[in-house]
C-alpha cells in the first residue's frame, strides 16, 4: 500500500508536536516538619540523621526545606533552611554544606514549643513546593503526630495534597500510649485518613535504619 506525501508530512507533524509537549519534571522537592514541642526536641539528633541521609541523597536540581513545628506553624518564619540545587555539582556540595550549617544552628538554639500545630506546617510545605513545582513532592513529617492546637488558631482547613508523598517518621509513643496502646494507633489511623481523603500518599516509618525508603 502506498502512502501519500501529505499524509507522510500529516504523521511527521503530528510526531513533532507530540515530542514537543510540555517536558516532564524529573527532579524532587522535599520539605521536612520537624515536631520541637515538649520532649520531643531531645529527637532533634534523631532528625539530623534523616536530614543528612537526605542531603545525600538529593542530586543538582532538587528542592528541600526543613522547617520546625511549634505552636504556630503556617509561616515561612518556621523554615530553618531551604535551598534549591545549582546544576553544577560543585556548587550543590557547598549548598549541602552550609544546609548543615543552618540546621546545626537551629538544633543548637532550639527551645521546647508549648504547642504542636502539624497542620499549619503541612499547610506551610504545600504551598512551598507547589510553588517550586518539583517532578516529585514529598513532606517528612518528624513528629509524635500529637497535634495540640492554641485556643483562637483556627486550623479547620482542608488539605490539599494531590500528587504528594507524606512520610511519618520516629513517631515515638507518648506515656499514655504506654497505658491505651489505642491512643497510638488511632493517632496514625487519624492521620492516615486526613491524607489519603485530600489525595496524598501515607507511611511511617520509626526504623531510621531503613530510610532508604523515605525519597520516592
Amino acid at each position: 500500500m502506498k502512502i501519500s506525501l501529505p499524509t507522510i508530512a500529516a504523521l511527521a507533524c503530528s510526531l513533532l508536536l507530540s515530542a514537543c509537549g510540555e517536558p516532564v519534571a524529573h527532579n524532587r522537592g522535599v520539605y521536612m516538619l520537624i515536631d520541637t514541642s515538649g520532649t520531643y526536641t531531645e529527637e532533634l539528633d534523631k532528625a539530623q540523621q534523616v536530614i543528612n541521609y537526605t542531603l545525600a541523597k538529593l542530586n543538582p536540581g532538587d528542592t528541600f526545606a526543613v522547617a520546625s513545628i511549634n505552636t504556630g506553624s503556617f509561616s515561612e518564619k518556621n523554615i530553618q533552611a531551604k535551598v534549591t540545587f545549582d546544576d553544577r555539582p560543585s556548587v550543590t556540595n557547598k549548598q549541602k554544606q552550609a544546609f548543615q550549617q543552618s540546621i546545626q544552628q537551629f538544633v543548637d538554639n532550639t527551645e521546647p514549643a508549648s504547642y504542636t500545630d502539624i497542620t499549619g506546617g503541612l499547610l506551610q510545605a504545600v504551598e512551598y513546593l507547589n510553588e517550586k513545582r518539583p517532578g516529585t513532592k514529598t513532606i517528612l513529617i518528624f513528629s509524635d503526630l500529637k497535634e495540640e492546637i492554641k485556643e483562637g488558631y483556627n486550623r479547620d482547613v482542608p488539605l490539599q495534597l494531590d500528587g504528594f508523598n507524606l512520610v511519618a517518621l520516629n513517631v515515638t509513643k507518648l506515656r499514655s500510649d504506654n497505658i491505651d496502646p489505642n491512643e497510638y494507633l488511632g493517632r496514625l489511623q487519624d492521620w492516615q485518613s486526613r491524607v489519603e481523603k485530600s489525595g496524598g500518599s501515607w507511611r511511617v516509618i520509626n526504623d531510621l535504619e531503613r530510610l532508604e525508603k523515605i525519597l520516592p
